[in-house]
């Protein structure tokens, strides 16, 4: 009866969780040691054991498992730079650690992981969900420390918040795009500080 095991588990309901996160997971090695764009989801399947026609009962293409992982990734970053300014004292400090910790991250993961960061820059030039959602959280993040500067009084109010905001964003693009950072490794030791610099100078009352 149960003979069939091997090309599709017997698990139903809440287990699907697991068997998404087995495909995954198998993506993420294959991904890493041989790339993104070198992978089939017929790779896949050989490789955790699974029909092809049972991993796209999970994800309708490779697109969508590539989907899932850089979300991990780029979730990861976020997670980074929300403890990084969770405990700073001002709202000065807390966009330093942003940008600091945005950089240094990212960097971390092109120098150890390249085949995943190199999923994260596909992401981005392309325009994944996964990528969007994160320019937008890094956006709230500014967002949330722009506004707690200008309620302490350490930066200006007369320019509107999403106005300020969106100009930040652009600033920093260079070192946050994971497309666009591997274009700017040379500079990421003196570009967090002199652009942090920059922007705090042009925020101040």
């Amino acid at each position: 009866m149960s003979e069939n095991a091997s090309s599709a588990p017997q698990s139903r309901g809440p287990a699907d969780h697991s068997v998404r996160e087995q495909i995954v997971e198998a993506a993420e090695g294959h991904f890493s040691h041989y790339g993104y764009d070198k992978t089939t989801v017929s790779d896949l399947a050989k490789s955790i054991g699974f029909s092809k026609a049972y991993i796209y009962k999970f994800f309708d293409s490779k697109q969508a498992i590539g989907e899932a992982i850089c979300a991990k990734t780029l979730s990861a970053i976020i997670v980074a730079v929300e403890e990084a300014v969770a405990d700073a004292p001002t709202a000065t400090e807390k966009f330093r650690r942003m940008f600091k910790s945005l950089v240094s991250t990212g960097v971390s993961l092109f120098f150890n992981d390249r085949k995943l960061y190199d999923i994260a820059a596909h992401s981005a030039g392309e325009g994944w969900p996964s990528a969007r959602a994160y320019g937008e959280r890094i956006e709230q993040i500014l967002m949330e420390i722009v506004r707690e500067g200008r309620e302490s009084g350490e930066f200006e109010r007369k320019t509107p918040l999403d106005e300020t905001v969106k100009a930040i964003f652009l600033v920093i693009q260079p070192y946050v795009n994971p497309l666009l950072l591997q274009y700017n490794l040379d500079l990421v030791e003196e570009a967090p500080v002199q652009l942090s610099n920059l922007v705090l100078r042009s925020l101040a009352p």
